[in-house]
């Protein structure tokens, strides 16, 4: 396989691989920045070798010669290699777990609750609306989706927003009735 690398390359923007974290995502970030530049499949095969380190780097310069003959060979062997980086792939079942807490603020939970569902690799949408409507404490807003169901989890998110927004104003309007109360109190015993 010949080709040219590229002209006036820089060393690529990424962290290079050592073997110890995900292939499949050093594979998605070294495509999205080399592709940038260059669609030549000699040419990523080439970069490539650029992107790695340490025992990385040591298997790709054991590669038998002419073994490759594509960028899809070689990153096929290359998550092959280091399957056993990847990290576990979490299910949907790592919701139920999350429950919003008594003290805890609607926004909190939300942030709690979509950092999970981030995890969970091809979460169904209705899964996800299953759990979270499943997992608020009672209160103003599971009534409000109760009566008015969600249609989807894009509603549910405004929706929430909405009330996330309501709720932390009603939180700052009683912070400032304390405040002031508390700067009549003062003023009386002065």
């Amino acid at each position: 396989m010949q080709s040219s690398l590229l002209d006036n390359r820089k060393s690529l923007p990424i962290d290079k691989y050592d073997g110890m974290t995900d292939p499949d995502e050093h594979i998605d970030v070294f495509l999205t920045q080399v592709t940038l530049s260059t669609t030549n499949d000699a040419a990523l095969c080439q970069i490539f070798l650029t992107s790695l380190k340490g025992r990385a780097l040591s298997w790709f310069t054991r590669l038998p010669p002419n073994s490759i003959n594509s960028f899809n060979t070689l990153s096929s062997q290359f998550t092959i290699q280091f399957a056993t980086s990847q990290p576990h792939q979490l299910t949907s079942l790592l919701l139920v777990s999350i429950q919003q807490e008594k003290k805890e603020s609607f926004r909190t939970f939300m942030d709690r609750f979509n950092k999970a569902a981030l995890e969970v690799k091809d979460l169904n949408p209705v899964v996800a609306l299953h759990h979270l409507t499943m997992a608020l404490k009672p209160g103003p807003f599971v009534d409000i989706i109760c009566k008015k169901p969600p249609i989807d989890m894009d509603d549910l998110r405004r929706r929430a927003d909405k009330y996330m927004q309501m709720e932390e104003l009603a939180d700052f309007r009683n912070q400032a009735r304390a405040e002031t109360m508390g700067k009549t109190e003062r003023l009386v015993y002065v």
